[in-house]
């Protein structure tokens, strides 16, 4: 029983969304390459061709853009050292079956040695070594055209549409700066481990090539995240939430939801229709960005442009609809707590809205979650 469960899918399952997204990917990739940059018929006069390893790597590059083997310097450099390995064997060993194998042998070794592996490296070399006549005529100008080039191409058009479609690529860089745009790590991420740390436990347990030090530092953060719903028990939502609500409308002025963020101390204010079904969320952040975007347009001062936005005696004032925001997370009374943690834990909500039946009946703030965890951990022995 336990070999069937073996052979069975070791990859958890995936939407179908990020199959399509994958794949369109993938689409345009070689598409657009094939079309305007490379030829998908053989040029051996200019070396401006399609080769059937670039199909490998948009697997890599499209469908798991987080892969350490699909990073820029994985794929362009062992793409690109493949083919001068295939290329220098196929130009000295006569006999075809060693030449394949000494040609892929060799270059598993080469990009492990530069850190650089990529698994469609391999077949590069293979085409390599099984066309000798392409590889007599254009010689170690393979291993720049088509590979380096072509190769490079699909990562630029990787790069771009992994921004297009709200993926993060390259994604390598453990020293990138936060979302804030400050040096500090974001905040789940933060583990009081650096680098070298991550980096030594990825290669105590021969991992390197699955992960990098940033996906471990997720991992683990998450981990921990996850632990700390034991520490919380089996409280939930409804346990912690804060019940008598002040909610505004979608038409109400913004100088009113001014007034109630200044007299309540609020964060953030919840929009509901006449029959008090949940439309959004005004976060008092929208507040001070719309503010900071009308000063950009008027070019005018913040304080002038504030004042501005809460004028009431504007032709037509600014409402809650026209800033509140709707695609928030949100939870309902049965959510247990360690769920709420990952959505408050990166800084972006400060309250999570509580809903049942499409009529919001709570809502959780940070300070709510924060309460909630210091009483637990107050308690455990």
């Amino acid at each position: 029983m336990q070999i069937l469960k073996s052979l069975g899918p070791a990859v958890s399952r995936v939407s179908g969304a990020e199959a399509m997204r994958a794949g369109l990917g993938a689409v345009a990739g070689l598409g657009l390459t094939g079309l305007f940059l490379l030829s998908p018929q053989v040029d051996t006069e200019l070396g401006l061709y399609l080769v059937a390893p670039f199909g490998a790597s948009s697997v890599l590059l499209f469908a798991v853009p987080n892969s350490p083997l699909a990073q820029p310097w994985s794929a362009v450099v062992g793409n690109t050292v493949a083919a001068i390995v295939g290329v220098a064997v196929c130009l000295t060993v006569p006999d075809p079956a060693l030449r394949i194998a000494l040609a892929v042998g060799l270059t598993i070794t080469a990009t492990i040695l530069c850190r650089a592996v990529h698994p469609p490296a391999g077949a590069v070399a293979m085409t390599a070594a099984m066309s000798p006549d392409a590889i007599a005529h254009l010689g170690f100008w393979f291993a720049l055209t088509p590979i380096a080039l072509g190769t490079t191409i699909l990562v630029l058009l990787a790069t771009v549409y992994a921004r297009l479609t709200g993926r993060h690529y390259p994604f390598r860089h453990f020293d990138d700066p936060s979302k804030h745009g400050t040096l500090d790590r974001n905040p789940v991420e933060r583990l009081g481990l650096s680098e070298k740390e991550l980096t030594a436990i990825l290669e105590r347990y021969s991992q390197s090539f699955n992960l990098g030090a940033e996906d471990l530092a997720r991992l683990i953060g998450a981990a921990e995240l996850q632990a700390a719903t034991h520490i919380s028990g089996p409280l939930t939502a409804q346990d912690i939430m804060s019940r008598n609500l002040v909610t505004v409308r979608s038409e109400t002025a913004l100088g009113d939801i001014a007034d109630l963020f200044r007299r309540h101390r609020f964060t953030s204010l919840p929009v509901v229709a006449a029959n008090k079904t949940f439309l959004g969320v005004i976060f008092q952040m929208h507040l001070i960005g719309q503010a900071r975007a009308d000063a950009l347009r008027l070019d005018r001062g913040y304080g002038a442009a504030l004042r501005r936005l809460l004028d009431r005696d504007r032709a037509k004032p600014m409402t809650a609809g026209d800033i509140m925001s709707v695609a928030v997370p949100r939870a309902t009374t049965d959510t247990p707590i360690g769920a709420l943690l990952p959505m408050m834990a990166d800084g972006d909500t400060d309250a999570v809205p509580i809903i049942e039946l499409g009529r919001i009946v709570g809502i959780v703030t940070r300070t709510d979650l924060i309460a909630a965890l210091a009483r637990s951990a107050a308690r455990s022995p």
